[in-house]
């Protein structure tokens, strides 16, 4: 099968991983619907996230054992149960077991899929590929809030659903992503000669190029996760919208970063990396400076915008730095990388205490130590 061919249901799979973004918006209208405290709702995104820490090791040595490809369709199966079980009710006992289950799945579908690509792509392209498998990430992710804000008005019919329209319509799609993976003629990779274990795992973070990655990935996540809950939250506080207006800033983010991972692709393949990155983390500056100070409709739609656009390639790059500095522990790499995903449940922890504390500036202000720890990891960027 040709190679373009053999991507289309892998960039299918990139849009089942998109699904867990959902977590940002499906935690406001929770919030809404059973009267919880900011650092009550904020449990929900954070325990999807702690799955990454848990589960992201042992998943790069299950990879070892079965391959990348069936690890995939593993996550898929998860992913799906996690999305059947809202229809059956609200409870935040039963969106707890949901969203870690979603957790569970997402944690193993990025620590297996970006690993994958490597079985079809190789060398620099390495990472505009990655980019435009994260473009296609992003649009599940700024699709939730709307097929969530258009249940909950019953634009479309909800079967009594309402904003949780959302999970069976992902069920579908993560259904047909598993099934076009299974029948994908996709080689599997070599088996390693030794396998590896959690402690030589670990052991790589004893490499500086490594480690600085690992952390710059739990703050990429922490500014995503950060921003995707935190943003409706903002423009309530300072402008006064109900929660449906609101939602539109979770999919202004994920439209820019859209956008960002569409052009990143291109600017990738043929752009110095490291003054992409740079340019990027001016960006989230600006946007964080915005957030902090912005009191107006149109100033913080503008940061949340250039939050999106600037955060859109951070992860692409950052991961294939990783993989390339140590080309013969793909698996075990990818596995630490994705573990850093964790970033998620800290962040929105550590800004849900702010928060309640002295409004969202806190929370904006948690951010924003993670956007300063990334501008320490550009000069690192080989290229």
């Amino acid at each position: 099968m040709n190679k373009k061919l053999q991507l289309i249901p892998v960039m299918l799979c990139f849009f089942a991983m998109g699904f867990v973004d959902l977590v940002g918006i499906a935690s406001n209208y929770v919030k809404a619907d059973l009267g919880l405290s900011d650092a009550s709702a904020n449990i929900l995104p954070s325990l999807v996230f702690f799955w990454f820490l848990i589960f992201s090791i042992p998943t790069g040595m299950l990879m070892n054992k079965i391959g990348r490809k069936n690890t995939v369709l593993v996550s898929l199966v998860i992913t799906v149960l996690s999305l059947l079980l809202p229809m059956f009710g609200e409870s935040y006992g039963l969106m707890l077991v949901s969203f870690s289950l979603l957790g569970i799945g997402n944690a193993i579908m990025q620590t297996s899929l970006n690993p994958l690509i490597t079985n079809i792509v190789k060398g620099e392209s390495l990472a505009s590929t990655m980019t435009f498998g994260q473009f296609v990430k992003a649009i599940a992710s700024f699709m939730a809030p709307f097929i969530a804000m258009w249940g909950a008005k019953a634009v479309l019919p909800s079967f009594g659903l309402e904003w949780r329209l959302l999970f069976p319509v992902y069920m579908a799609i993560g259904i047909l992503a598993s099934v076009l993976l299974l029948l994908a003629p996709i080689k599997r990779e070599a088996a390693p000669d030794k396998a590896s274990s959690f402690a030589d795992c670990l052991k790589l973070l004893g490499k500086p190029i490594v480690l600085f990655s690992f952390l710059s990935i739990v703050c990429h996540v922490g500014i995503d996760v950060g921003t995707n809950t935190t943003a409706p939250k903002l423009l309530m506080e300072r402008v006064g919208m109900t929660l449906t207006e609101a939602g539109f800033a979770t999919s202004l983010y994920f439209i820019f970063r859209t956008i960002g991972s569409l052009s990143g692709s291109y600017i990738l393949s043929r752009f110095s990396h490291k003054k992409f990155f740079f340019f990027s983390l001016i960006l989230l500056a600006l946007s964080m400076c915005g957030m902090i100070f912005g009191n107006t409709k149109a100033i913080l739609y503008l940061a949340i915008a250039m939050i999106g656009f600037g955060n859109s390639n951070l992860f692409s790059i950052i991961f294939s730095e990783a993989l390339l500095a140590v080309p013969d522990k793909k698996n075990e790499v990818s596995g630490l990388m994705i573990m850093g995903l964790f970033g998620g449940t800290i962040f929105p922890l550590l800004m849900g205490f702010a928060s309640d504390a002295v409004g969202q500036v806190g929370a904006v202000a948690v951010m924003a130590i993670g956007v300063a720890y990334l501008f320490f990891y550009c000069p690192k960027v080989s290229k």
